[in-house]
């Protein structure tokens, strides 16, 4: 593990890659964010746990919050003091898996039913 401490990007560096790589995501209060909404509690938990997975396993630890059918997830680099590269990384990771559509892509991986009964994330159009 680097013992060194990382670069620091400014608001406008943060903001311009937000806009190019992260777009659900924003900058507030020296934190990168992105509220997943979810169907019900259950994939709130779900949500949970798979950025819980990612954080571990990437040795780089959001703060969450989290509601009945929502779950917000703020990272900054707490070592650093600021938003890195450690923090977009980890982003787009959560993104990527959170976000994941297997429905959309076609093949035998077909996402879940339509049925509400087995809603798990609300997917942005």
């Amino acid at each position: 593990m680097s013992q060194a401490r990382e670069a620091v990007f400014d608001e406008a560096t943060v903001e311009r890659r937000l806009k190019e790589e992260l777009p659900h995501w924003r900058l507030e209060d020296g934190w990168i964010r992105r509220t997943y909404k979810t169907a019900s509690w259950k994939g709130t938990l779900m949500v949970i746990n798979t950025v819980g997975h990612l954080a571990e396993a990437a040795w780089h630890h959001p703060d969450l919050t989290a509601s009945y059918a929502w779950v917000e997830v703020r990272l900054m680099n707490h070592a650093a003091k600021g938003i890195t590269e450690k923090d977009f990384l980890l982003a787009k990771k959560i993104e990527e898996v959170v976000a994941w559509q297997p429905g959309a892509e076609g093949g035998a991986l077909e996402g879940t039913p339509g049925d509400p009964r087995f809603a798990y994330i609300k997917y942005e159009k």
